[in-house]
């Protein structure tokens, strides 16, 4: 690796495994970081994923896929040392960057990522008042009118009136399914 000052700091990356291989890299990683006392240098390893609903022989199944199968990212200060010990770990074939220079991911692209893996939890605005009128948008009431009776801000919910068979019913809604009106 051509000399690289360890000025940038510390930064996540990515480095190319063989595709099946991610889990054992980090394994692999981990315990070389510990064996080559690389923990000031090497401080994090992730392996995107997320959870996905399948229906298999009509029943419904969660499963976690990876988001970018045949990649691991890597938290770390780029030295040659700590280079070495990533690129060298058996299944990496290597960073994803210039030549043998790793280019680094934004912090932005790494929020949105661990944001879309769930390590980290949206929050949800709810800009919505109770007594506002609103349509229902989306869902089995679709086209209906009511009123907010309720705002849930730790749940994400609203609970929206509709008058349908002569009364008021109390629906739980997500508030992407009413619009105001």
């Amino acid at each position: 690796m051509p000399k690289q000052s360890s000025e940038r700091g510390k930064l996540w990356y990515v480095i190319h495994t063989q595709t099946g291989h991610e889990e054992s890299v980090a394994e692999n990683l981990k315990q070389r970081i510990e064996s080559m006392d690389m923990e000031t240098k090497i401080f994090g390893i992730m392996i995107p994923t997320e959870k996905k609903i399948r229906i298999k022989n009509g029943k419904r199944k969660t499963v976690t896929e990876k988001i970018f199968p045949g990649y691991v990212f890597v938290e770390m200060i780029v030295t040659d040392d700590s280079w070495y010990v990533v690129r060298n770990t058996p299944n990496v074939t290597g960073f994803i960057g210039t030549g043998t220079i790793p280019t680094p991911i934004s912090d932005q692209e790494i929020q949105a990522l661990q944001k879309r893996m769930g390590v980290q939890e949206p929050t949800v605005a709810i800009e919505l008042t109770p007594g506002t009128p609103v349509k229902i948008t989306d869902g089995p009431f679709k086209d209906y009118e009511g009123r907010i009776d309720e705002v849930d801000q730790t749940r994400g919910k609203v609970k929206v009136a509709v008058t349908m068979f002569g009364r008021e019913t109390p629906i739980e809604l997500d508030p992407l399914q009413v619009r105001q009106i």
